[in-house]
């Protein structure tokens, strides 16, 4: 049987209303990890914060970040810093890093 459009639309309702709360959630998590980190005591442009956390998220999402201890057992030679910023203040990756 078929729910009707009322039903559909409280569901989606009650969705939403968990979606923002799981999204509050993480905030308030990576919030606090950011400042226990000293980031909220330095001066850095929102837009080269924000391409730097892209580029965190990209290596733990690709598998490039590793724990403590496995990163020489992967052979990975990429830099564990941030990317520099270029004139248009997009990221670069660090290649060639001795």
């Amino acid at each position: 049987m078929k729910k009707p459009s009322s039903k559909i639309r409280d569901e989606i309702a009650k969705l939403q209303e968990q979606l923002k709360l799981a999204e509050t959630r993480e905030a308030e998590r990576i919030g606090r990890i950011a400042l226990k980190a000293g980031l909220g005591e330095i001066e850095i442009d929102e837009g080269e914060l924000q391409a730097a956390f892209e580029y965190l998220a990209k290596r733990f999402r690709y598998g490039e970040a590793r724990s403590t201890g496995d990163r020489k057992a992967g052979g990975a030679r990429e830099s564990s810093s941030p990317p520099a910023q270029n004139s248009s203040g997009e990221a670069e990756s660090r290649t060639g890093e001795a």
